[in-house]
C-alpha cells in the first residue's frame, strides 16, 4: 500500500519538546497560510492552547485575496484570538512586537514559540520578529534543552519543526500538497494536481489559470484532459507529441503553491474545502 502521510521522525520529537515547553512560555504564535487558514492549522494547537495563550499569524498575505484575509482577521478577533497578517517577503512586525509586550512580566523579554505545519513560513517569520542577525542562544535555565532559541528585539523565541497530523485523512494531505505543505510525491503528483484542478473548476476559480496561461476548461473536458491541456500549453511533451502528465502536474502545483497563478483564498471562516 502506498504512503499517504508524510510524518518524519523529527516531527514526533518536536511535538514532544513543544508539549514540555508550553507551560514555560508567555505565548505561542501559530503561523498559518492566509490562503487556507483552517486547512493549515497545526494539530498541536488544541492541546497547547489549554496550557499557554495562542495567537495566529496569517502568512503569505500577498498570495491571498485581501478581502478574504480581512474576514479571517475579524473572525479570529471575534473568537478572542490575537491575529495578524504578514507578507513575509516584506514583513512589517513593529505593531506585532508591541502587541506581544503585555504577555510577559515587566522584568524580562517575551518568551514564545513559533509553531505551524511545514512550509507556512515559520522561519521567515521568526527572522523578521527577532532579526535575521540575532544570535542563537543556549539552554534557558528551568526550560527544556534540545531546542533552538533565538534572542533579539526584546523577544526570546524558540523555533520548531513543521508538524503534520499523522491521523488526518488522506484528503487533507492531498490538499496541503496544493500549498506545498505536504509532499505531493508521497501522495502522487498527478493525483494532487487533478484534485486541485477539480476544486478550482468547482469553485469557479479556474479563471485565474485561464487568464495566466490562456488554458480554458470547458465543462465537457474531464479534469485529466484539462491537465493535459495545461501540459501542452507549458510544453511538457514527450517524444511523439504526447503530454508528460507528471511534469505538467509538477509545474502546475509549483505555480499554484508559489502564487505565480495569482492571488487566491481557498476557504472562508467555517468553510469546508
Amino acid at each position: 500500500m502506498s504512503r499517504t502521510v508524510w510524518y518524519p521522525g523529527h516531527m514526533a520529537k518536536g511535538k514532544r519538546l513543544l508539549a514540555e515547553l508550553a507551560g514555560k512560555l508567555d505565548i505561542i504564535i501559530e503561523v498559518r497560510d492566509a490562503r487556507a487558514p483552517e486547512l493549515t492549522s497545526s494539530p498541536l494547537i488544541e492541546d497547547l492552547s489549554g496550557v499557554c495563550p495562542v495567537a495566529v499569524v496569517l502568512s503569505k498575505q500577498d498570495l491571498a485575496d485581501e478581502r478574504a484575509t480581512a474576514r479571517w482577521l475579524s473572525y479570529f478577533t471575534e473568537s478572542g484570538v490575537s491575529a495578524w497578517a504578514q507578507n513575509l517577503l516584506k514583513p512589517k512586525v513593529e505593531r506585532l512586537r508591541k502587541d506581544l509586550i503585555p504577555f510577559a512580566p515587566s522584568y524580562r523579554e517575551v518568551r514564545l514559540a513559533v509553531v505551524g505545519i511545514p512550509n507556512v513560513g515559520k522561519s521567515m517569520f521568526l527572522n523578521a520578529l527577532v532579526g535575521k542577525s540575532s544570535a542563537k542562544v543556549g539552554g534557558i535555565p528551568g526550560i527544556t534543552r534540545g531546542v533552538s532559541w533565538y534572542k533579539g528585539r526584546g523577544i526570546l523565541a524558540v523555533d520548531s519543526p513543521g508538524i503534520l497530523d499523522p491521523k488526518a485523512d488522506a484528503s487533507v494531505h492531498l490538499r496541503l500538497a496544493w500549498l506545498g505543505c505536504s509532499k505531493a510525491e508521497v501522495i502522487g503528483i498527478e493525483k494532487a494536481a487533478i484534485d486541485l484542478i477539480s476544486f478550482l473548476r468547482r469553485k469557479g476559480l479556474w479563471a485565474m489559470v485561464e487568464q495566466k496561461w490562456n488554458t480554458p476548461a470547458p465543462e465537457e473536458l474531464a479534469d485529466q484532459e484539462v491537465l493535459e491541456a495545461v501540459g501542452r500549453r507549458l510544453g511538457c511533451l514527450v517524444s511523439g507529441g504526447g503530454v508528460d502528465a507528471s511534469a505538467a502536474a509538477k509545474r502546475f502545483l509549483d505555480a499554484f503553491s508559489t502564487g505565480r497563478l495569482g492571488r487566491v483564498t481557498l476557504e472562508t471562516p467555517r468553510d469546508n474545502l
